[in-house]
């Protein structure tokens, strides 16, 4: 999971890869616009808005990127610890391109408009991480699940939402565990979530994210950092556990080489091979669940 752990461990790569924080600045950049080029079946012509959707607790800001044509599966993206950014437009910008009627929110709406940080800003600094830290103290399961309702709902008032398919949910780091509360608290309406180095998906609360599975209709991917398997080996087979007795499929994999963050294209740890075939192995799912 994302905490003090994963800053020493992303400060241990970068050492040893001798690559400096202003150098991985410019990489990341050069990364997100390499990311944000049109590659073969992702190179449509889009429709993109900042958009404001009403929860019960407020107005959220997001964006909403989709095909400028025809109507399509919906799909509600949740951002890590540092919130809705340039690079997860981009991100969500490279799934609708691929078909998809995207809504990237930001977490965050109810202590501040998106960016919460600014350009450049590295979960290594301290500062960074203590404000990350804050902010995500302010949310909690109740806020998840009305937020994912409402997020919902906006979606399919859209005139781009083909309603009649099943919508996907996805999340990163401290989106992972959203993603089944998402799936959770619509099991008619989600169809396939997909989890990239979750945090927090298996303790000892009695809100543990692995709890929800029984209540779960989609069929899911989670994706699992090496690094947090190490931290936490039982977790993966507590998730197994869970999908299998309640009859609800789901793909478990820890991947090889692939830390906390690796699949977001700004991180410092972005693995783009291991990025790649996760990002595969999602788009596979939601072909075959929101179809």
């Amino acid at each position: 999971m994302c905490d003090e752990h994963t800053a020493k461990d992303n400060a241990r790569l970068l050492g040893d890869t001798g690559l400096s924080r202003r150098r991985f600045t410019t990489l990341g950049a050069a990364l997100a616009t390499a990311f944000a080029m049109p590659r073969g079946a992702w190179a449509a012509d889009l429709a993109e808005a900042e958009v404001d959707v009403t929860t019960p607790d407020g107005v959220a800001d997001c964006y909403f990127v989709h095909p400028a044509t025809g109507r399509h599966a919906a799909v509600i993206l949740w951002p890590d610890i540092l919130g809705l950014r340039a690079a997860y437009r981009t991100m969500g910008k490279r799934l609708a391109a691929e078909g998809y009627a995207v809504l990237v929110v930001n977490p965050y709406y109810r202590t501040t408009k998106a960016p919460a940080f600014e350009a450049g800003a590295s979960f290594q600094d301290d500062a960074v991480r203590t404000k990350a830290f804050g902010l995500m103290q302010t949310l909690t399961a109740d806020t998840n699940t009305t937020d994912a309702k409402a997020f919902a709902a906006f979606l399919d008032a859209q005139a781009a939402v083909d309603t009649s398919r099943r919508m996907g949910t996805m999340g990163y780091c401290m989106g992972g565990p959203i993603t089944m509360r998402t799936a959770a608290a619509l099991p008619d309406r989600i169809g396939a979530g997909a989890s990239f180095h979750g945090a927090a998906l298996v303790t000892d609360k009695p809100d543990s994210p692995h709890l929800l599975v029984p209540s779960m209709h989609a069929g899911f991917l989670i994706a699992i950092a090496a690094n947090d398997d190490e931290r936490q080996p039982e977790a993966k087979d507590v998730l197994r556990k869970a999908y299998d007795e309640a009859g609800v499929a789901a793909e478990i994999e820890v991947y090889e080489g692939a830390m906390h963050g690796w699949c977001t294209i700004d991180s410092p740890v972005y693995h783009e091979a291991q990025a790649e075939r996760a990002w595969g192995r999602m788009l596979a799912l939601f072909k075959q669940q929101l179809a």
